[in-house]
């Protein structure tokens, strides 16, 4: 037992660190935009195009392979996207003009499609209901760190070449399919309390989604409050891909040369997204409020995403005050000594990890509501319905906020425009936290239909199973 019990504990840190790669896929372009449409021979406007798309291709992708991975073995087609998007990144190495760049791009993403959704519906297999906002905040911290880790990456490998990040990520890609091989085979629905007579009388959860289950997926409330809400979130989070576009401004405005810029911007971005780490608290709440408030979960998740609006726009505004360019100092050095010495950039990185700490809490909370509230075999589509309509809002706050710095530059310099295009895309906020307003209202009658309908599958599988004997 504690072998089997070690195995999936193991097996459960193998998806979450994995998880984080396709994150760092998607993060590795926005912070070399400048080297790369200088090599490609286009504006940086044609870039956030392409990663505005691939986020759509990513979205698009992932509905196809969940509802695959909700049919069938779900380990191959993990393996499979995998390998896709490892080819896709090693691909866009030897792009040599932009629409070559675009297709190596595009492939990356259909594979990225299959990590998330399927992945999503594996761990949600085996983790308990009790524990699903911890774990999932592990799940969503993956991915966060996987952001930050593609613009580290991508900041400090990639400013002499582009390329180089790009070389380093194929190689993780190959050795993560490999990696899959290592875990155990999940069975849908072994971590649920409604079926565990079933298993422990050697039987399987055998029902699988179909064609008819689709309208009963959009007929439940709590389904449509959830991934309505990742289109007005995800504009505003699609915006703040252009973070460490700021910080180079900001940067470039103090006298520092491009490269220099392009380090101080993602290291800058990296530290100050570091409250993304504290989602594992927002987990912990949400698992606490749920056991007394079936509500609990939406509920934590609406007050985070609200209360971080003003201090994002702090951040935006806040000076960035650095010492006098020098060659004596690497970037490194530099951020580091001046986040004690700087007290405008001390009060910007604690701004930042209490906005990053509420915001987060959305993560973890949406990934435990969805589990929630749908049975083991509907999961996998509905994470993918939601990331669709997620890579639609990012793909729109990616393009548009370009958009909007453009028009801004006409009448404010960077980096101010880049300020007030990032504060205005905080509005849509708003209406994200309303929405998980009212999903906290339907979650208690949708959570109860779920416990219903799997205790009258157990009970009907166990009465079928006797019967045969």
């Amino acid at each position: 037992m504690r072998r089997v019990s070690a195995h999936r504990v193991y097996s459960v840190v193998v998806f979450i660190v994995l998880a984080s790669l396709d994150n760092v896929a998607i993060s590795l372009v926005p912070p070399l935009y400048s080297p790369i449409s200088r090599a490609l021979g286009v504006g940086e406007g044609a870039l956030g195009v392409v990663t505005a798309i691939s986020y759509l291709v990513t979205a698009v992708a992932a509905v196809v392979w969940a509802y695959v991975g909700d049919h069938t073995d779900r380990k191959p087609v993990l393996m499979i996207g995998t390998l896709i998007w490892a080819a896709g990144t090693a691909g866009t190495v030897f792009a040599g003009g932009y629409w070559a760049f675009f297709a190596a791009q595009v492939l990356a993403a259909v594979g990225l499609g299959a990590v998330g959704s399927v992945g999503f519906s594996v761990v949600s297999d085996l983790i308990s209901p009790r524990r699903r906002g911890l774990v999932m905040s592990l799940w969503g911290l993956s991915q966060g760190v996987g952001t930050l880790v593609g613009v580290l990456v991508a900041s400090q490998l990639g400013g002499a070449d582009w390329r180089t990040p790009f070389y380093v990520l194929a190689g993780l890609g190959v050795l993560a399919s490999i990696a899959y091989f290592t875990t155990a085979d999940i069975r849908r629905g072994q971590s649920e309390p409604d079926l565990a007579a079933v298993f422990a009388a050697g039987e399987d959860y055998e029902h699988r989604i179909s064609r008819a289950d689709l309208p009963r997926i959009a007929a439940r409330r709590t389904n449509v409050w959830l991934v309505l809400q990742g289109l007005t979130a995800q504009v505003t989070f699609g915006s703040l891909v252009w973070l460490p576009r700021l910080f180079q401004a900001k940067a470039e405005a103090q006298g520092y040369d491009e490269q220099t810029a392009i380090q101080i911007g993602g290291l800058l971005a990296t530290l100050f997204q570091l409250g993304g780490a504290l989602s594992i608290v927002g987990g912990l709440i949400g698992d606490r409020w749920q056991r007394r408030d079936p509500g609990g979960r939406a509920k934590v998740a609406a007050i985070g995403i609200l209360a971080g609006v003003p201090l994002y726009v702090l951040l935006f505004f806040a000076p960035l005050t650095l010492p006098p360019p020098s060659s004596e100092r690497d970037a490194l050095s530099l951020v580091l000594g001046s986040m004690f010495t700087e007290p405008g950039l001390l009060a910007a990185f604690l701004c930042a990890l209490v906005a990053l700490a509420l915001t987060s809490a959305n993560s973890p909370n949406w990934f435990a509501l969805i589990a929630d509230v749908n049975p083991p075999e509907h999961r996998g589509t509905v994470y993918s319905l939601g990331n669709l309509v997620n890579g639609v809002g990012r793909a729109a706050g990616n393009g548009l906020v370009g958009a909007v710095f453009a028009a801004l530059a006409r009448s404010f310099p960077p980096p101010v425009n880049l300020a007030i295009g990032l504060a205005a895309f905080q509005a849509f906020f708003i209406p994200t936290g309303i929405m998980y307003w009212l999903a906290s209202r339907t979650a208690p009658a949708d959570i109860e239909a779920v416990h219903r309908l799997l205790r009258a599958r157990a009970a009907a599988d166990l009465d079928g199973s006797r019967s045969a004997t």
